[in-house]
């Protein structure tokens, strides 16, 4: 059974070797685990992966393997699981979505306290208590479009998608940088940002000058060198990660892969819907290892090729108010961050993985988009040869 295990890793791209396998089979035969399958999924993630960048393609390749699993961590303890299945959800017309009641944020965030103090019971649907399918603005799977989301299917979030903030633990993964693209047109157009140059030691044979010396020698060889033509361009990229951009990972993976291969000198950071405070490298550390903004924004020089990457599907309060952010209570605007970053930055650009027809209907999209100065283009070839076009001038 596990020998199939073992290949199904192998085939995810996993560097798994023999000698990992058979220690995982001795660890199995010694019983240093229970029968339990999430026992047994941490003790082989913990002896067959070397490296956290593999960890979600292990968490794939798991899953694909032991069907029937849905979740191998640990819930949320503070809210019974039961509330925050959806068992209906209610239809409602334009005009009744209109009539639902707005609440201010901080409105928002003083009726919620007071609503899990009084409730002591399981709620479903209506617009008052904390449930699912309901018009509240707390629970999950309703449609006030200015709620607090609280419980409900993990990544996936609220069907809406509107919610304030978010009440559950969250799990993102790094993108993959080494996967192959679907098509050698993005690194085609992502080659209009070039500019060569020579510079560091001379390693190279530079033919003409070796040419024109020698002649110049009467014929004895006479052999010059310069160094390596590199493209200089600097390039500093911050990909949004997480919620929503879960429908485009493997577009933003493409890009993400051919712009390493391209820009030799490029840097990224996460951030999840907007830029705050801090930004952070690694997914799965992104609480332990922040990178302050500020150093940033004082570290890499102004030429710096600055471009965003993300849907900018989010609520309007995530950009415009302190403490919109839906992971901690930011003290500042994201806005103000942005500003702060076009002007360390003045070449810069976003590129959106959403469809440019639905632009028009994401408030939060229309927002970005004059915070950016309608710098924005899609993720596509026509999109990123724009983009690139206006980056280079």
């Amino acid at each position: 059974m596990l020998i199939d295990f073992f290949f199904t890793l192998k085939d995810a791209k996993i560097p798994v070797s023999i000698k990992e396998f058979l220690l995982l089979l001795e660890a199995l035969q010694k019983g240093v685990i229970g029968t339990s399958l999430d026992d047994f999924y941490y003790l082989a993630r913990t002896l067959l992966v070397k490296d956290e960048a593999h960890y979600d393609k292990f968490d794939q390749a798991f899953g694909l393997y032991f069907k029937g699993i849905h979740t191998i961590f640990e819930k949320n303890a503070d809210i019974p699981l039961d509330w925050l299945m959806k068992r209906m959800e209610r239809e409602l017309t334009p005009e009744q979505k209109a009539a639902i009641e707005k609440f201010g944020y901080d409105k928002l965030m003083d009726r919620l306290k007071d609503l899990l103090n009084e409730q002591k019971e399981r709620h479903q649907g209506g617009s008052k208590w904390i449930g699912t399918g309901g018009t509240s603005p707390f629970g999950h799977g309703g449609t006030n479009p200015e709620g607090i989301r609280i419980g409900g299917d993990g990544e996936k979030g609220g069907r809406n998608r509107s919610a304030v903030k978010v009440w559950e633990a969250r799990a993102y993964r790094d993108y993959d940088g080494e996967r192959e693209l679907g098509t050698r047109n993005i690194k085609v157009a992502l080659r209009r940002l070039r500019k060569f140059a020579r510079q560091g030691a001379e390693e190279e044979l530079a033919l003409d000058a070796t040419i024109h010396a020698t002649a110049n020698n009467a014929g004895f060889l006479d052999i010059r060198m310069q160094p390596e033509r590199k493209n200089n361009i600097k390039v500093l990229m911050l990909l949004d990660v997480g919620g929503t951009m879960d429908d485009h990972i493997a577009r933003t993976e493409e890009l993400f892969s051919a712009a390493k291969t391209e820009f030799k000198n490029m840097e990224f950071f996460y951030f999840h819907n907007c830029v705050y405070d801090y930004l952070w490298k690694n997914n799965h550390r992104r609480h332990a290892e922040r990178f302050p903004s500020w150093d940033i924004l004082r570290k890499y020089p102004a030429d710096t090729k600055l471009i965003f990457v993300g849907d900018a599907t989010m609520s309007p309060y995530e950009i415009l108010q302190p403490g919109g952010s839906v992971e901690y209570n930011n003290v500042e605007a994201g806005a103000t961050w942005l500003q702060r970053f076009t002007q360390a930055f003045p070449k810069f650009i976003w590129l959106n993985p959403e469809p440019e027809g639905l632009w028009q209907y994401r408030q939060s999209v229309a927002i970005m988009q004059q915070l950016m100065s309608n710098r924005m283009f899609g993720l596509t070839i026509d999109g990123l040869e724009r983009g690139m076009r206006l980056l280079s001038k």
